[in-house]
């Protein structure tokens, strides 16, 4: 493993459910419509949503976002969820 492989992983490593959960929360603050891997893309510099659809999935169960529309995914051509805040 390369050393900006170890060091990736390690900042990986080290954020924890809630401090994603949190980044997502501030990212959808603006009232934007996003998917998991345009969400990722802003967390960590590149389309991994991996990390990110399970905090999605906690935070709709907690009625915090939900899922708003459909797009398709430019990287996989796959049909995804849109997500934005609730509104209080």
């Amino acid at each position: 493993m390369s050393i900006t492989e170890e060091t990736r992983r390690e900042s990986y490593e080290s954020l924890d459910s809630a401090t994603i959960r949190k980044c997502i929360v501030e990212i959808l603050k603006d009232n934007s419509e996003r998917t998991a891997r345009e969400i990722a893309l802003m967390i960590y510099g590149k389309p991994d949503r991996q990390a990110v659809a399970p905090r999605l999935t906690e935070l709709a169960a907690d009625g915090i976002v939900e899922a708003v529309s459909k797009k398709r995914d430019r990287l996989t051509g796959r049909t995804v969820a849109v997500y934005r805040l609730v509104e209080k």
